[in-house]
């Protein structure tokens, strides 16, 4: 039988609890890394480790606020302590809160903020030093950062204002590390999907949720293991390839 592609890697996810995250993590298992499962709700994060032991898998759960930078130190170096190494981080871990400047609360902007940059901040300074250990000194001589963006960093729309300020500061920011890292072998990618049929449209209003499906009317959202499958091919790559940014829309999607 023929190696996996990620056999002896290990992975990080950020956001694992459910959607991408949860796609993602058995998507990499699947093609042999280990994987840690880093979010908010254990109970859910068992669930996924369940997922992935039943498909002779190997899970780690991580409950941790990213958010506090102490949090993000604590995750890595929880993964260390139970692989060894680091080789793969997904920063996935997002909220989206939509909202006009009018009518939506401070408290949501910031809470956007604090996730969707600060704690995707947090992971990789704190992951940065191990992931080009892994580099040096795996088979693979290559590791990898893959942030999760939006559609929303290129295409600003009503009440999203502060949600792609996030994701296109993500874009800029992902940019600038993979240039910094290109001689450490560590690459870096962003992943930029449309509407994606996950629990982060569960957590709009009833307002800002109407728009959203107001503007997807007639269209099919993307599912999770879609965008799985994109990281998934991002990462299985040999070393000589990089796939710097990856932007994925349903198919009958117009912005």
């Amino acid at each position: 039988m023929a190696e996996k592609a990620l056999y002896g890697a290990v992975a990080l996810v950020t956001g694992a609890s459910s959607g991408i995250g949860a796609a993602t993590a058995r998507r990499l298992a699947q093609d042999g890394a280990s994987v840690a499962l880093l979010a908010r709700r254990r109970e859910r994060l068992l669930q996924v480790a369940d997922d992935i032991v039943g498909i002779g898998g190997e899970a780690h759960v991580i409950k941790a606020d990213i958010t506090e930078p102490g949090g993000a130190s604590a995750a890595v170096q929880d993964t260390l302590d139970r692989f060894g190494r680091l080789d793969i981080l997904v920063n996935n871990a997002g909220v989206m809160l939509l909202g006009t400047a009018l009518h939506t609360r401070i408290e949501e902007w910031d809470r956007m903020v604090a996730l969707n940059v600060a704690g995707l901040l947090h992971m990789t300074h704190a992951a940065v030093p191990y992931l080009i250990d892994a580099a040096a000194t795996s088979p693979r001589e290559v590791a990898d950062i893959v942030n999760i963006g939006s559609t929303a960093a290129r295409t600003a729309r009503p009440g999203n204002s502060v949600y792609s300020l996030t994701k296109a500061g993500l874009s800029s920011f992902t940019e600038s590390l993979r240039q910094e890292l290109l001689t450490e072998q560590v690459r870096v990618s962003l992943v930029e999907p449309g509407t994606v049929a996950t629990e982060l449209m569960d957590q709009l209003s009833e307002a800002a949720g109407d728009v959203a499906c107001w503007q997807m009317d007639g269209t099919e959202p993307l599912r999770a293991h879609d965008v799985a499958d994109a990281i998934g091919y991002i990462v299985t790559r040999e070393r000589r390839v990089a796939v710097n940014e990856l932007l994925l829309r349903s198919g009958a999607h117009n912005w």
